[in-house]
């Protein structure tokens, strides 16, 4: 099993329309790739972050959804409504698999 995480920082200010934006993407993707995303907060650290994790049955699974979110039209239409909700360069991503 394959978890993809993705973390983001909150622009100030912007924490109802990123939390809005949050599920909104959520229920994107349970809808058109059938991928149930959590979304985080953080208990600790910098609490103006949010993530969202998936999981996914192996890599080829993580690539077929990436590959079709590339040219995603209404996932792109959400990311950009909502850009100026994130700091700009806080998006880290990150793969891990479970043991």
């Amino acid at each position: 099993m394959i978890a993809f995480v993705r973390t983001a920082c909150i622009a100030p200010g912007k924490t109802r329309s990123m939390m809005e934006f949050a599920h909104e993407i959520a229920a994107h993707f349970k809808n058109v790739y059938d991928v149930p995303l959590e979304v985080m907060l953080p208990i600790g650290g910098n609490p103006s972050r949010i993530a969202w994790s998936g999981r996914y049955k192996d890599l080829a699974a993580l690539e077929s959804v990436t590959l079709k979110m590339a040219t995603d039209k209404a996932y792109w239409a959400m990311v950009e409504k909502h850009s100026s909700d994130f700091v700009p360069g806080s998006v880290h991503d990150s793969i891990w698999r479970t043991a």
